[in-house]
């Protein structure tokens, strides 16, 4: 999809918070009625009340120093702000480092995972990429026909460059199990990337964490420094909680990137602002802010509707 036809989208998507934002700045006036009425609408939008009170300050600092007169400067003067904050998670996903590279994927239930890995697919087959799917979610009967589905309607892109899918699954066996022979055969095959469905499950399920953490372990058996990427899939309607879920996930696995779903009708989106300002504060072994970047959104169920992020249009898009 051209990246224009794809903002409209976005744009599309995030149309309830851009509605609100955008009656903000219809007035003539910056003054306090403005900024008080522009934190509520960024409350609403889940940016929650650290990152709202950031973006505020930011943008004071901004109008003041470029001395705006006009609530069209101060929207303007917000988006850049945005499009800072959010800069960090612009980041691209890299394949080709490690062969192959095992991209374990993650998340609750519901949010779009296995469908995420489709598209995910579709993505990596129209670069040139083969892929290997390992359906790690193995007391799901429905999740190995679902991943084998997509990988169905991923063969098609596939071909084009000679690459068929394949996908390694073992009913009711051992997750981990699955997991090591999937980077195994990925090995043997020469593919280019393992990506590794695992059982959805709540932070909260400490025993099915623990499981998450031996699939990681047994994944590096199988080859030395797998995973190569962990990500999280998070549902954009789940507001402040998809930051709860990230804080979760990274802690017990070490996250490496995320994939937002469903920004497609009722998403509000403010959450990115919350998880950008929480990346300042969480460091690396050098002490540097490390944040973990969003490699992707998607905004419907069609195999195209997952783009790489990025910061500028996201904020555009955000603020209607």
């Amino acid at each position: 999809m051209p990246r224009a036809g794809w903002l409209q989208r976005l744009t599309q998507g995030l149309r309830k918070t851009g509605a609100s934002m955008a009656t903000v700045f219809t007035g003539t006036r910056i003054d306090d009625d403005l900024y008080e009425s522009l934190e509520a609408a960024l409350l609403q939008a889940d940016a929650g009340v650290k990152a709202t009170q950031y973006l505020l300050h930011d943008l004071k600092q901004r109008v003041k120093e470029q001395k705006a007169t006009d609530p069209a400067q101060v929207k303007a003067l917000l988006a850049q702000a945005l499009s800072e904050l959010l800069q960090p998670l612009q980041q691209p996903l890299t394949i080709g480092a490690q062969q192959p590279t095992v991209i374990m994927v993650v998340g609750v239930n519901g949010a779009g995972k296995t469908t995420s890995i489709g598209k995910l697919t579709r993505h990596l087959a129209d670069s040139g990429q083969t892929v290997l799917l390992a359906a790690a979610d193995t007391f799901r009967a429905a999740a190995r026909e679902q991943l084998a589905a997509w990988a169905h309607r991923n063969d098609a892109a596939a071909a084009l460059h000679d690459a068929r899918i394949d996908i390694v699954s073992q009913e009711g066996a051992d997750p981990g199990a699955v997991c090591f022979d999937a980077v195994t055969a990925g090995r043997a095959r020469g593919k280019d990337v393992v990506i590794v469905d695992t059982a959805g499950r709540l932070p909260t399920q400490l025993h099915l964490m623990e499981e998450l953490k031996k699939i990681k372990r047994v994944t590096a058996k199988a080859l030395d420094s797998a995973p190569h990427e962990v990500l999280l899939v998070v549902d954009g309607n789940t507001g402040q909680n998809a930051l709860a879920q990230v804080k979760a996930f990274d802690e017990a696995l070490g996250l490496t990137g995320l994939v937002v779903t469903k920004l497609d009708g009722t998403a509000k989106g403010g959450v990115l602002a919350a998880i950008a300002l929480w990346g300042r504060e969480r460091k690396g072994a050098d002490g540097q802010p490390r944040p973990v970047p969003v490699y992707f959104i998607g905004v419907g169920e069609k195999l195209e509707d997952l783009e790489t992020f990025d910061a500028r249009e996201f904020a555009q898009a955000l603020l209607g």
